[in-house]
C-alpha cells in the first residue's frame, strides 16, 4: 500500500509541475519528470522561476 501512495503522489507532482510548465513556457517533459522523481523539492523552482516569452506573441505590425 505504501509503494502504491508514493507512486500517486509522484504522478500527482509530476502532473503539477507539467501544469505549471505549459503555463510558464518551460519544457513540460522536464518538468513532469523532475516532478515524479524530486517531488515538492522541484516545486519551488518552477514557481520562483520567470516566464519564458513566446516568439508569437512578440510580432511587430511595422507601425511606428
Amino acid at each position: 500500500m505504501g509503494v502504491v501512495a508514493i507512486i500517486l503522489i509522484s504522478i500527482l507532482f509530476g502532473v503539477l509541475l507539467y501544469y505549471l510548465a505549459s503555463r510558464k513556457g518551460y519544457n513540460k517533459q522536464f518538468w513532469f519528470i523532475m516532478g515524479f522523481f524530486f517531488g515538492p523539492f522541484a516545486l519551488p523552482f518552477i514557481i520562483l522561476g520567470k516566464r519564458k516569452e513566446q516568439h508569437g506573441e512578440q510580432i511587430r505590425t511595422g507601425e511606428n
